[in-house]
This record gives structure tokens, sequence and C-alpha cells, in this order.
């Protein structure tokens, strides 16, 4: 009885903090996934490569089972489509997609309580 009341606030707290960091991996890869499905739509031609709309539509497909993502990108996530210029002078485009995590458990030192991450893809134009 004296391990487990010494022990257990620990395991506890590894058990907080390896679910805690699941779901800030979930969100990085989802976030991820979403941003290079959009710059590969944007990146088809020089028509597409500015559609912000059209890249939120994908990101938002991608992120569906994100529990605080909205229905439109003004708020979480946001996603922008610009024009960009490679090192070589190619055309391309760029999406970036910003994304507020989850608030969770915060672990002082360690984690805290939610998170703001950018994702930016960057691709030449295909067409």
């Amino acid at each position: 009885m004296l391990e487990m009341a010494i022990l257990g606030p620990w395991i506890f707290f590894l058990f907080i903090g390896a679910l805690d960091m699941g779901f800030y991996a979930y969100a990085l890869i989802s976030l991820q996934a979403a941003a290079r499905s959009a710059a590969l739509y944007t990146s088809t031609d020089s028509s597409t490569k500015t559609q912000s709309g059209a890249a939120c539509t994908i990101v938002l497909g991608e992120m569906k089972y994100l529990k605080n993502a909205g229905t439109d990108c003004s708020s979480n996530p946001t996603v922008a489509a610009t024009a960009w210029t490679g090192p070589d002078s190619s055309a391309g485009s760029q999406v970036s997609v910003t994304y507020q995590t989850l608030p969770l458990i915060p672990i002082p030192g360690l984690l805290s309580k939610q998170f703001t991450i950018t994702r930016v893809v960057r691709m030449r134009l295909r067409g």
C-alpha cells in the first residue's frame, strides 16, 4: 500500500502526459497532411495557386476528426494560399495553415495548456 501511495501519483502523471502528447502528435500529423494536400491542389496550375477558399475546403476535409476544428477557415484553422517564386525563378504555390490545439492538461515546465501550430508547404506549379 505504501508503494502504491508513493508511485500512484507519478503513474497517473505519466499517463496524462502520454495522453496529452498523443493528442498533440495527432494534431501535428493531421495539420501537416492537410497543408500538403492543399498545396498539392493549389500547385496544379497558375489559376489555382492563390485559391485560399479551395485550399480551406481541402484542409477542413483533412482535419475533420480534430475536435476544435471549425467549419470555416476564419478562426481555427486559418488557411492562406499565395503565389511563390522558387530560387530558380520557377512559379509555385505556398499554403500556410495555422491551428490551435485543444486545451488539455498542462504539465508545468513541459507542456502549456494550448499550442498554436503553423505549417507552411511550398510546391512548384505542375502545369
